[in-house]
């Protein structure tokens, strides 16, 4: 328990003191283990798992589906994808909210980033969303709380380092597991966008002529078809989701620079600098992460972590709805990746030995951490939202709640309902 408290305070510290995530992570590890061995020994102990923590050949996945997202960020895929909701949902009353949510599902998930669907999708919406008399408030509360969907909806790097995190959890299974989670996710902000849209009396968008429909159909079928083809593929056997990543980006940069061309030659150098920076960040929190969960499986944390919930109920259910509001507590401060690495290897134990399949678990507790980025006061997609949109944080809150409260509903149901997450996976080849 000592060494628990030492872990958890010296972390705490480090990130009130303004030291990187990464690095808290990293020192925090380091000084629990030398307690119980000689520093030197330690160091090299940390050291060893800080390289041992990226030796994967799945990890090769994040740095491709970062570079493809960078690509298709830049690409304009955002603007052809609003246009292809608006076909279908654009001429009901309130339609723009729902474009918005459908527009940022289909670009989260392309470009495997909630702050880059949120200002790409926002930017180009929310200005068309205020021309047509929408409020501002709920026109930036929605595209704030549907940007985080496209996390759950595959190809998603985080459900890769869970994976990671789990132990080897099968990532094609995960992929296919955020499916109906995601939509329903999407399906419950539309919900209540109706029940707002017609106590507002909003507006809907002109229909569009046959030929307008057309174009903006044929403009986004080659967006859209990067999904099919990485996850056709993925479950079909033809390719593991590394060699889809690879083949992401490549699908990207013909998209891009030969059939939108709005991505040139130049703009290569900075598209590659920063899938390099962000990688960098990422893979240096899954190596010290790798290197805690190491330190915590050493000390018998989870274990003692693990009898001290259970001995608060046996019951699976309980200790599963402990757990979302741990981790919805946490995903308001923590940002996603360094919350999976931490709690993975600490909570998995826990539920996998009252029988909850890891699959059901990495879905749930994306969920949760999706609600958080999008939660004041350290929400990296809410500032962001508020910052594409200029309104302030009070006057969001109000339409924000009521979007909150869908999402944790959704939350609830596949908690406590597992074939919603289980079903599809069923039917994969073991």
């Amino acid at each position: 328990m000592a060494e628990t408290l030492i872990l958890i305070l010296s972390f705490l510290i480090l990130l009130i003191l303004g030291v990187p995530i990464a690095f808290s992570i990293g020192i925090s590890a380091s000084i629990v283990l030398a307690m119980e061995i000689n520093n030197g020994i330690a160091l090299a102990t940390i050291a060893q798992r800080l390289i041992t923590g990226l030796d994967s050949f799945s990890l090769l996945a994040i740095p491709f589906f970062i570079l493809a997202g960078q690509i298709m960020n830049k690409g304009g895929i955002a603007n052809r994808l609003i246009d292809f909701a608006r076909i279908f949902v654009g001429i009901i009353p309130g339609g723009l909210l729902y474009v918005n949510i459908i527009a940022n599902m289909l670009f989260g998930a392309i470009s495997g980033s909630a702050v880059a669907a949120t200002s790409a999708i926002g930017g180009f919406m929310l200005p068309k969303m205020k021309k047509q008399g929408y409020p501002e408030d709920l026109s930036a509360a929605v595209n704030i709380a549907s940007s985080t969907i496209g996390l759950v909806i595959p190809p998603s790097n985080i459900l890769i380092i869970y994976s990671l995190a789990s132990g080897g959890v099968s990532i094609t299974a995960l992929f296919v597991a955020g499916y109906i989670p995601g939509i329903l996710m999407g399906l419950s902000l539309m919900i209540i966008g109706v029940i707002l849209a017609k106590k507002r009396g909003l507006p809907s968008f002109k229909a569009p002529s046959f030929s307008e429909a057309f174009s903006a159909f044929f403009s986004a079928v080659p967006s859209i078809l990067l999904l099919i083809i990485v996850m056709g593929g993925i479950i079909g056997g033809i390719f593991t989701p590394t060699e889809a990543s690879a083949i992401a980006v490549v699908h990207a940069l013909f998209l891009s620079m030969w059939i939108y061309k709005e991505v040139k030659i130049r703009d290569l150098g900075q598209i590659f600098l920063d899938t390099v920076k962000t990688t960098s960040l990422v893979l240096f929190l899954v190596s010290t992460s790798v290197a805690m969960s190491w330190v915590l499986s050493y000390e018998n944390i989870p274990q003692s972590l693990s009898d001290s919930l259970i001995s608060l109920s046996s019951n699976k259910y309980v200790i599963l709805l402990i757990i979302n509001l741990i981790l919805l507590l946490f995903g308001i401060f923590m940002d996603m990746t360094p919350a999976v690495l931490i709690f993975t290897p600490i909570f998995l134990p826990v539920v996998t030995n009252l029988g909850v399949d890891p699959i059901h678990f990495g879905i749930i507790m994306v969920m949760n951490l999706c609600i958080g980025l999008c939660t004041p006061p350290v929400g990296s997609v809410l500032f962001v939202g508020l910052s594409v949109s200029k309104v302030s944080l009070s006057k969001v809150m109000p339409s924000l709640i009521l979007l909150y409260i869908a999402l944790v509903v959704v939350l609830l149901l596949v908690t406590f309902i597992p074939e919603l997450s289980l079903w599809l996976p069923s039917f994969l080849p073991s």
